[in-house]
């Protein structure tokens, strides 16, 4: 038994495997190939994004893998921007169309606000119940099998946990080793609210890090290895990227456990001091406003 084999059971009871791969920052016409390289490493679990203008050469992969499409877990977003009713049924349908799929296995609402106003203050609590009440009525046509959230803080979850239909399956959230938001994992897992990590390697920054490579080296694995086993031993899911074929196939190898007393040593992790060139992402900042 291997992470590959392993799944989540959503608060609807579908499925869904314990690792997902990525495609965040990768461009349209070069995801075809990372995403088919990942189906063939075992990854049956693909995330992309309305905003990442790649949903066509995600599909695209799909079709062209010999893996049935019966046997992956699709998830896409709706744009931070959506705060409408009318927006979100649009932007659902063109989600579909544009990956060429009958049905996504899941989609989220990609940040409680948009992207220009992030953490700014307003939670747009109507336009999300707007957006929401969309994804509820794709969900109840069978177009979508399970509906989300990503990036929501408690206030946010709050609102759709409280005035929605449908309880949120998942929230999508920045969470590594460094940057772990405890309070808000407890509360999602408490709400039966599975919490999907993304970045879970701190977009590459932290895998240099000289203390956390002595402690994989103990291990036998590397650094990203360590982190995304840390994300599954805390009960997230995380969502390596890479168009590196070795490094698609390495993530998957996480077949050991880190020790007690090194979990809490990864949880108390000293905060990573910037991400690179991703430190100008609004999802990379270090205080909210």
């Amino acid at each position: 038994m291997t992470v590959l084999n392993e799944t989540f059971t959503l608060s609807n009871g579908v499925k869904l495997p314990k690792l997902g791969f990525g495609t965040w920052l990768i461009e349209n016409d070069n995801v075809i190939n990372p995403v088919k390289v990942a189906l063939d490493a075992g990854y049956r679990h693909i995330d992309t994004a309305q905003a990442y203008g790649n949903e066509k050469g995600v599909g695209q992969a799909l079709r062209e893998s010999s893996v049935s499409r019966a046997d992956v877990f699709v998830t896409t977003k709706l744009a931070a921007e959506i705060k409408s009713y009318d927006e979100a049924v649009s932007a659902i349908d063109q989600s579909l169309k544009d990956m060429g799929l009958d049905y996504v296995d899941m989609m989220i609402i990609h940040a409680p606000q948009p992207w220009a106003d992030f953490r700014n203050g307003e939670h747009y609590f109507k336009g999300n119940l707007a957006a929401w009440r969309a994804l509820e009525e794709a969900y109840d046509a069978g177009k979508i099998k399970a509906i989300g959230v990503s990036n929501f803080q408690q206030i946010d979850l709050d609102n759709i946990l409280q005035n929605g239909r449908i309880k949120p399956a998942v929230n999508q959230i920045l969470a590594h080793v460094s940057n772990t938001p405890f309070d808000l994992i407890k509360y999602c897992q408490d709400n039966d609210v599975l919490v999907e990590a993304y970045s879970p390697v701190a977009h590459g920054e932290i895998l240099t890090n000289e203390s956390l490579q002595n402690m994989a080296d103990r291990y036998g694995v590397n650094v990203a290895q360590l982190c995304l086993r840390y994300c599954l031993q805390l009960g997230m899911l995380p969502l390596p990227k890479s168009e590196t074929p070795s490094h698609i196939i390495g993530n998957t190898e996480l077949s050991f456990t880190i020790s007690d007393e090194d979990m809490v040593t990864l949880k108390q992790f000293k905060h990573i001091e910037n991400y690179g060139a991703s430190d100008s992402f609004p999802v990379y900042e270090k205080t909210d406003k």
